[in-house]
């Protein structure tokens, strides 16, 4: 019999990925590639949806070609991706009428401030499980509705973007949307992307009709929302398109839950933290949504057909890998890579603290106007201070957001599950477990997204039978212990929350 596979497609803030597993969980073919990063202007970040999908065909074929495997011995393909960024797209042509604009983009900012001082912020939390805040996909398809330019009709005349989405001709999406229609011509969802939009109850598992109310989004340009893994698959590749077979797509995530059923982190309790662009910790809380009174977010881990919804507690660090490329982007390194080398290079950060709020700060902070700072600055200081004390903020912001998922779960996590690029670095690991006195796991396969994509459609075609066996295929690389003296650490965290108070409420609206 011919061996199978089963793909994912894991489209990121960053790039695009396609990876090929076996049964084991083993990446036996890949291919990556990034895309332009856009900013129009201060505070905003967009993508070209063309761009992307044209680097997701790429990827895919190259990812095959690599693993030598056709793309008719593909059992499912699983789709992940870069979560709340949002886009509109024409139904008829496939086009879209806008670049997406990146959940990083704070255009929104003032409606958020809006939001807050009129009282439905305490509402949409209830609802959604969101701290409201431009980081998610309401405000973003609220701006793209009133702001982006009008398109023709089919009768070649202008149209309002807003009339045309009620009457379903315009639609829209997050980026697992946009991938799905344009493999599979249908337009879908699944829960976990749903729960990011700030429009989608997570309780009644539906859209809300007060929310689109609110923010003027007509019910017809939304995407059905499925199960994460579905047995009745979101659809098929056509067999005339690119790939040149039927391949079943047969499951979507966002990437930090695609990373938590990477990680095997299917029992309440489990917690994982994945390093990207962004960091994101997320706690497995079963099928009970617990809502969080110290700044997290209550969002949907995963839904398998026929199952009840898995929820989990999140909480969202806005900039941590890219604040190791903010070091290359401004000359102190290299290339990220040497961070490792020139952080051991000195004892210590000898009193300088960053605070890498480029974005805002996300949980538990949630401020929108905090800006990146630096502190503790002397004539003595060295670019190797600043490397070191970049990468420990990283750790002091995973210690920000475990401390408030202890508070809000009652839940003392034995370890933490660790997966993303920045986790190769062995002393970024090191200073985690220091700065939370917690065992840090690393997976074999550390690229946990894309593997929880995998595993999901392969659980919804039958490649793999259930859960215990996706348990057995994860595989330990390596452990880190604490060796810092807790009472050293708590010292240090507490130096880092006054640079953390100094950051916050910086931006302001006159400013460049």
């Amino acid at each position: 019999m011919t061996e199978r596979y089963v793909g994912a497609l894991d489209q990121g803030t960053t790039g695009t990925r396609f990876m090929v597993f076996d049964r084991a969980g083993t990446v036996v073919g890949e291919a990556y590639e990034t895309h332009e990063q856009r900013y129009p202007e201060p505070g905003w970040v967009e993508h070209d949806p063309v761009e992307i999908w044209e680097n997701a065909k790429s990827v895919t074929q190259s990812a095959l070609a690599d693993a030598g495997v056709a793309a008719d011995r593909l059992a499912g393909i699983g789709v992940t991706n870069q979560r709340e960024t949002t886009l509109l797209w024409d139904r008829a042509t496939g086009e879209p009428v806008h670049d997406a604009i990146v959940w990083q983009d704070r255009r929104t900012t003032d409606r958020v401030e809006a939001l807050r001082e009129t009282g439905v912020a305490d509402e949409i939390r209830a609802k959604t499980g969101l701290q409201p805040d431009a980081y998610f996909s309401a405000t973003k398809v609220e701006w793209l509705l009133e702001n982006a330019a009008p398109i023709k009709t089919r009768r070649a005349r202008p149209a309002d973007l807003r009339d045309r989405a009620a009457d379903g001709e315009v639609l829209f999406g997050t980026i697992d949307s946009w991938l799905i229609y344009k493999l599979t011509g249908r337009h879908v969802t699944d829960v976990t992307n749903a729960s990011r939009t700030m429009l989608f109850d997570v309780h009644d598992l539906a859209w809300d009709d007060e929310l689109l109310g609110e923010f003027g989004v007509p019910e017809a340009c939304l995407p059905e929302v499925r199960p994460s893994s579905d047995e009745d698959f979101y659809g098929t590749t056509d067999p005339e398109g690119f790939l040149g077979a039927a391949v079943p797509v047969a499951a979507a995530l966002g990437d930090q839950q695609a990373a938590l059923f990477g990680q095997t982190c299917f029992e309440p309790g489990e917690v994982k933290s994945t390093y990207g662009t962004g960091s994101f910790v997320l706690l497995n809380t079963g099928e009970e949504a617990v809502d969080s009174d110290h700044g997290l977010l209550t969002t949907v881990g995963f839904q398998r057909s026929g199952e009840p919804a898995k929820y989990a507690l999140e909480g969202s660090i806005f900039v941590t890998g890219a604040a190791i490329e903010w070091l290359a982007d401004v000359g102190l390194v290299e290339n990220p890579a040497e961070t490792e080398r020139l952080a051991r290079s000195v004892d210590s950060t000898d009193g300088v603290y960053v605070v890498p709020a480029f974005a805002g700060l996300g949980a538990p902070h949630w401020d929108q106007r905090a800006r990146g700072t630096i502190l503790g600055l002397t004539r003595g200081t060295r670019r190797e201070h600043v490397v070191r004390a970049t990468l420990e903020a990283i750790g002091y912001r995973t210690r920000d957001v475990v401390e408030a998922m202890v508070a809000d779960s009652g839940i003392e996590p034995a370890r933490l599950k660790v997966d993303g690029g920045a986790v190769e670095n062995d002393f970024l690991c090191q200073l985690q477990a220091d700065a939370l006195d917690l065992d840090i796991v690393r997976p074999e396969v550390d690229e946990t997204t894309a593997l929880g994509a995998a595993y999901a459609a392969g659980l919804a075609v039958g490649y793999w039978d259930d859960l215990d066996e996706l348990r057995a295929n994860w595989r330990v690389d390596r452990e880190f212990v604490p060796e810092m003296d807790p009472d050293r650490a708590d010292a240090k965290y507490g130096r880092w929350t006054e640079a953390v108070e100094r950051s916050r409420d910086w931006a302001r609206d006159d400013e460049a």
